[in-house]
């Protein structure tokens, strides 16, 4: 069974080092890609390997449905990974240990499972009913230009016909606690994502001597500037994703819901209100800053780089408060801009995908809910794509997945992989 083989997929793919530093510096993606692509030609799957710059290698592969008429299907993983300092690791991050029933590295989660889940599904002979594209791509863990955002950009046409999506960051078992005491099990889908406006502040005055007075210091423009943005409470923004979650998380969990007091709706929904908690209002959070080069010298120039996400619809209000906000002496311009993206929640693909969760598990209760931050479906929703957050993945009661991506002892259950490639095999076969 096709399930049987995914941890050694998995840990094979966490073998190869394929860190990606951001600003271009990244390596392995095409060691890497070749891997995924001999993995596929081996399950009769015919791929091509498409560098947007030398090495960095994105796979494409489309496999033929058995309804050419139906709207094809998108599933799209990213093979690069963030930095690790083995120093601070139980096992070497790159060795795709597999002990104590997991599988140890550095993508384990985030996201080298779900693409071993579906290379082993496709190993199986996967026949769907619809074409499914299959895209492993380059350079999520920067901004995709090497990756997600090029193909969407340089080679649409790989593309045509696919009216959604399923990659990372969501379907996982979420265990909490009922009003009358049962665990529910959800799995949230994703099914929105917040935008992403990186700005760069700029706060210009007059230079001089520290130790004369001088009201136009440009440190103090920027300070005031960022104390009243993090002061700000932004208001409540409830989208139609956001607003489903609430609605049918209270409804499984047993808790009243007032869409009109949604502070204290989040506080009955317990440990599940993490799942929407940052995801009811945008967010501007400074996380940089740059000012001076001596101490008894006031510079005429200070910047900060502020980290603000945004719901649909909700960006030129934000931007209005925020110019607001930032006062007189003080610019503000992008560094990276990405819409927010939102898809149907009512739709046959949900439908599918709960369908899937309920055949492998019958308690599941499957919600949709907004990504805080974002992932490549940003890129193929500028191609109409709708983006859904279905990787799906069994985890043990405790076991603390949401601090796992990016983190130190990165690891997944072997169980929740033969889990998920299950999910998937039913998905694909029958949506």
């Amino acid at each position: 069974m096709a399930e049987s083989d995914v941890a050694a997929l998995c840990a094979e793919l966490i073998r190869f080092d394929t860190t990606n530093r951001g600003d271009g510096d990244a390596e392995g993606e095409r060691e890497a890609a070749e891997f995924v692509a001999g993995v596929l030609s081996r399950a009769g799957v015919e791929p091509k390997i498409i560098e947007s710059a030398p090495r960095r290698a994105n796979v494409l592969a489309r496999i033929p449905g058995r309804d050419p008429a139906l709207p094809a299907l998108l599933a799209h993983g990213h093979l690069d990974v963030v930095p690790a300092d083995a120093a601070d690791w139980s096992v070497p991050p790159f060795s795709g240990e597999i002990r104590d029933g997991y599988v140890w590295g550095r993508g384990a989660v985030d996201m080298k499972d779900f693409v071993a889940m579906i290379l082993a599904v496709v190993s199986e002979g996967l026949r769907p009913r619809r074409d499914i594209v299959l895209a492993f791509v380059a350079d999520e863990e920067d901004n995709g230009l090497y990756g997600a955002h090029w193909l969407a950009a340089e080679h649409a046409e790989e593309f045509s016909g696919c009216a959604a999506a399923i990659s990372e960051s969501g379907a996982y078992t979420y265990r909490v606690p009922a009003a009358d005491g049962r665990m529910v099990s959800l799995y949230p889908v994703g099914a929105a994502e917040r935008g992403t406006a990186h700005m760069r502040l700029t706060a210009r005055g007059r230079a001089g001597h520290g130790s004369r007075r001088n009201d136009e210091n440009a440190v103090t423009r920027l300070i005031g500037a960022l104390g009243r943005i993090t002061s700000h409470r932004w208001p409540v923004r409830l989208t139609p994703v956001v607003e489903a979650f609430l609605t049918r998380t209270g409804q499984a969990l047993g808790v009243p819901v007032d869409l009109s007091d949604v502070d204290g709706t989040l506080a009955r929904l317990g440990p599940a209100a993490s799942l929407a908690e940052n995801t009811v209002r945008v967010s501007t959070t400074p996380t940089m800053l740059q000012a001076g080069y001596k101490v008894n010298v006031i510079p005429g120039v200070a910047t900060a780089q502020l980290d603000a996400r945004v719901l649909p619809g909700t960006e030129a209000e934000m931007l209005d408060e925020l110019d607001a906000l930032l006062g007189p002496g003080v610019e503000r311009e992008f560094v990276a801009h990405q819409p927010a993206v939102e898809a149907p929640v009512d739709s046959p693909w949900f439908t599918a995908m709960a369908d899937a969760l309920r055949a492998e598990d019958p308690g599941a209760v499957v919600v949709p809910y907004c990504l805080g931050g974002g992932t490549d479906a940003k890129a193929f929703s500028s191609l109409g794509i709708d983006g859904y957050g279905f990787a799906p993945l069994w985890l043990p009661e405790g076991f603390p997945y949401r601090e796992m991506a990016h983190g130190v002892d990165e690891r997944v259950p072997v169980e929740g992989l033969r889990f998920g490639t299950r999910v998937l095999k039913h998905f694909l076969r029958t949506c």
